[in-house]
């Protein structure tokens, strides 16, 4: 009996034996794990082959191959058209990840490399997004953004008159920058100043330096305007208010300091450029845009409030740099010496995409552009009286109109809409201004308002020439004639060496307190151009 059972347990450990090495064989010959390999990796296989070809074509690749390649996508099988490539991919919401085999430090052909598709930060993307080009306006706006890289601070009044500091934004180490009587990077000697009375910072986001008042016991003025917190009791800091070239800080009642915000490169300008403001003046607009062969200055002067002037000098640049990214426009211009049709489309747009109804600014643009030869144009176009002069080898040429209700110009259009001004009548609705930006409430109710601008003749700046021009709100012109402002502006050249640093700022600064002498009662913005070939510097200013 034991016999019998000994012999079916070893018959069935032998059939067992056999249903294994059955198996296994099975499993040698159909490798099931292949299947499980690919569901491990998800993302495609791309051959060596593929790999050589561009993520993203540039135009002349584009073309040859009739815009017809695409590329396979991960996401739902789905196809995303190539365009242009302007500087190394950018993707939306996708990271590109090449993993090469590590034991294998050369690819030969049949060879594969893994692109893993991971999502990064959640962003606005979908499948079939297309790449873009940047636009001429965005790359310009980095390009002003590089213009605030670096600060510099001068005690202009006070027990400490004369200190200087200055820092870059890319100092980390060094920022904040801290103001104060202890403990300071720039310490001030006076007794009205808190030990750590404020600071600056730069702000990346927003590409520009903040000042911040830290709770001082005297306050900060930010052009003779408080910037602290609320409740002066509370020694808390106050809210971050954005600097810009020419500033004014006062910390008590007698440490002024000035803001003097330039290019971090300071490369080389075709001309000098100098601007200048009064501390009382919050309605200021000088700006400056640098554009391949083109620049644009102007002064935008609000009424009523600051809204359309802050508006008005953002938008009046931008509408410059998206005409002129045109490059049929921009040949127009050079090859006619003429920017009329540029200029006015500039401030219809403008005007069209303010939405200020109860505010309105004075506009003055100067429009600058190079010729081959290295000689310069200049064109202007204004609503208001905002003016321009300029003077070329000794001859005055005024630039803009007055639009000053009173004026002999608006006198003569109010004459041709068949409703003229009244006897003695030197306003309409309250204000002196027959034309500007904004106050659309008012238009509406006035037909006789307008946007309309006065275009100047393009003046011709030769190489050889001696040249400059002269941007300013009203409240410098209500005091001083064009004639006037012109026998300054040289007088203040000539003292000036040729090779002096910021000749052109100077020039502005003499002329600014020429107008705060002779008592202006507005506020008061100018910008200097040097066209003088031995007066150009390497000086980038922002107002």
């Amino acid at each position: 009996m034991a016999m019998m059972l000994q012999g079916s347990i070893v018959g069935v450990s032998l059939l067992l034996v056999m249903l294994l090495l059955i198996l296994f064989l099975i499993l040698i010959a159909c490798k099931p794990w292949r299947f499980f390999s690919s569901l491990s990796s998800p993302s495609r296989t791309l051959k060596v082959g593929e790999l050589a070809r561009p993520l993203v074509l540039d135009d002349a690749n584009a073309r040859d191959q009739g815009n017809e390649i695409t590329r396979s996508n991960d996401l739902e099988g789905a196809y995303s058209q190539n365009e242009e490539l302007l500087r190394p991919p950018r993707t939306h919401g996708l990271k590109h990840k090449q993993r090469l085999p590590s034991a294998s430090p050369q690819l030969n052909q049949g060879d594969s490399v893994v692109l893993d598709v991971l999502p990064d930060q959640i962003e606005e993307f979908s499948v079939g997004q297309t790449f873009r080009r940047l636009t001429l306006t965005e790359r310009l706006a980095e390009v002003i953004a590089d213009q605030r890289r670096c600060l510099s601070l001068e005690v202009i009044s006070g027990p400490s008159c004369g200190l200087r500091c200055s820092v870059q934004s890319t100092s980390a180490s060094r920022l904040p920058l801290t103001i104060g009587r202890v403990s300071s990077d720039l310490i001030l000697k006076d007794s009205e100043v808190s030990g750590k009375h404020a600071m600056i910072n730069w702000n990346a986001d927003k590409n520009n330096w903040e000042l911040i008042d830290m709770g001082s016991l005297n306050g900060t003025l930010l052009n003779s305007q408080p910037i602290g917190h609320p409740d002066s009791g509370s020694r808390h800091c106050g809210d971050p208010v954005e600097l810009s070239n020419g500033d004014i800080i006062t910390l008590g009642t007698t440490s002024n300091v000035h803001v003097h915000v330039t290019s971090k490169s300071g490369s080389q300008t075709p001309f000098s450029v100098g601007m200048a403001s009064d501390p009382m003046a919050l309605r200021r607009g000088g700006k400056k845009l640098e554009m391949e062969d083109f620049g644009a200055f102007g002064i935008c002067d609000g009424h009523g409030g600051v809204a359309a002037a802050k508006s008005a000098s953002k938008m009046l640049p931008e509408k410059v740099a998206s005409i002129l990214s045109d490059s049929l426009v921009r040949e127009r211009v050079l090859l006619q010496h003429d920017a009329t049709d540029v200029l006015r489309v500039v401030f219809s747009q403008t005007e069209a995409d303010m939405n200020n109804y109860y505010e309105g600014c004075a506009a003055t643009l100067l429009l600058v552009w190079a010729d081959s030869d290295e000689s310069f144009f200049a064109q202007c176009a204004n609503v208001g009286d905002a003016a321009c002069v300029m003077n070329v080898d000794g001859k005055q040429i005024k630039m803009t109109e007055d639009h000053r209700v009173s004026s002999y110009s608006e006198k003569l259009r109010f004459n041709e809409t068949g409703e003229p001004l009244r006897d003695g009548e030197t306003r309409l609705h309250g204000l002196n201004l027959a034309r500007m930006l904004g106050d659309k409430f008012l238009k509406q109710q006035e037909p006789r308002f307008s946007s309309e601008p006065y275009v100047s003749e393009a003046v011709h700046v030769k190489q050889a020439s001696s040249a400059f021009a002269l941007l300013a709100s009203d409240g410098f012109w209500d005091v001083i004639s064009a004639k006037k402002a012109v026998q300054l502006a040289v007088q203040a050249k000539e003292r000036d060496s040729p090779d002096g640093d910021n000749a052109a700022e100077k020039v502005a600064n003499i002329l600014l307190t020429e107008a705060k002498t002779l008592r202006t009662k507005d506020n008061t913005s100018i910008v200097f151009l040097d066209f003088d070939r031995k007066f150009r510097i390497s000086s980038k200013a922002d107002s």
